[in-house]
């Protein structure tokens, strides 16, 4: 397993990736709008040239908010969200990023439990935040 910046030419490959991991995925199209869009940048993680994990932010001046972090259920449980989240931090540094925001299922312990470890503390709720099924969010924070 490799994590590769994203390159447009992977939007379809990602786009499968999101359809097996969220309830909302992200379609093709909004994936190449990353590419023409500032400030969008994402990581994936491949085995060969199947893509099987994606991390991706928003930055906006120092700031960012993580927009999707997706793993396939084949894949989970062996470190590549961590190594994904963690060449995600390091390019936040390099970029002068100093505050990272992520929303997270309320239910989703097992990203709950990976964001502390990597440093985001809870910072607030959003009520209703997902659909299908509705679920609140946990707003967390890292900061360097």
């Amino acid at each position: 397993m490799r994590i590769y910046p994203m390159a447009e030419t992977d939007c379809e490959q990602t786009e499968i990736l999101m359809k097996e991991c969220f309830s909302v995925p992200w379609s093709v199209d909004a994936l190449k709008e990353m590419f023409h869009t500032k400030g969008y940048c994402s990581f994936l993680a491949k085995e060969e040239t199947e893509v099987i994990g994606y991390i991706g932010m928003k930055v906006v001046l120092d700031e960012a908010d993580i927009t999707n972090v997706a793993v396939l259920p084949a894949y989970r449980k062996k470190g590549i969200a961590r190594k994904l989240l963690q060449q995600l931090l390091d390019e936040a540094r390099q970029q002068g990023i100093y505050s990272i925001y992520l929303e997270v299922r309320d239910s989703n312990a097992a990203a709950i439990t990976l964001y502390k470890h990597a440093g985001f503390k809870e910072v607030g709720k959003r009520k209703n935040y997902y659909e299908h099924p509705q679920e609140d969010a946990r707003l967390m924070l890292w900061q360097s």
